[in-house]
């Protein structure tokens, strides 16, 4: 199953038939991708299910309708296991951003990490989760991006990245965690959801 998101909207590209959830289902030979885009941005669609007969193939034909721009960001830890935070635009995120040229995925993960939080002794632990997130910028875009599960044991005052718009840097306990992400993106959230399925 792929899940991509059209602001907060999901298009679900599964194999399955049973269906999971209240959105309508399609086949996915049988729809266009522009009247699905153009459907969601007039907010005619919660969200929809593409069926599959070849999950494979089926996305590899959905990714060439535009371009895949590769990301990379991290849910990072401290010792008392609370989660890193930034506060960009008004909403709560995780640090991320984009995967420069001739640079593999993990060290962009760290480098962005570090730059927009001003953190230092990162340690990768292990891959979570991909997540697909579609906008609009000279054309449609896919931004994929690629998280891990990171941890840092800075104890420094953390710097945010002023010049990407971002305002504040903190880790947040669980309590504090669940409020953040009421106010954040249906990505975020299903990346905490992968990390605390362990």
């Amino acid at each position: 199953m792929y899940k991509v998101f059209v602001n907060d909207t999901p298009i679900i590209i599964t194999s399955s038939s049973k269906k999971e959830n209240i959105f309508p289902v399609y086949n996915f030979k049988n729809v266009l991708f522009d009247d699905i885009i153009h459907k969601i941005n007039n907010k005619e669609l919660k969200g929809i299910n593409l069926y599959s007969t070849d999950l494979e193939n089926d996305w590899k034909s959905f990714l060439s309708n535009m371009k895949v721009i590769p990301a990379a960001g991290g849910l990072v830890l401290n010792p008392k296991k609370e989660i890193l935070f930034i506060f960009r635009n008004g909403v709560w995120d995780l640090p991320k951003g984009w995967v420069e040229k001739g640079e593999t995925i993990k060290t962009a993960a760290i480098r962005e990490v570090e730059e927009e939080c001003g953190i230092s002794n990162l340690h990768l632990i292990k891959p979570l989760v991909t997540t697909y997130h579609i906008y609009f910028h000279k054309g449609i875009k896919l931004k994929q991006t690629y998280w891990f599960l990171m941890s840092s044991d800075d104890q420094k005052e953390l710097t945010p990245q002023l010049e990407e718009g971002i305002t504040q840097v903190t880790f947040k306990n669980e309590a504090k965690t669940k409020e953040a992400l009421a106010n954040s993106y249906a990505n975020i959230q299903l990346v905490y959801d992968t990390y605390k399925e362990g």
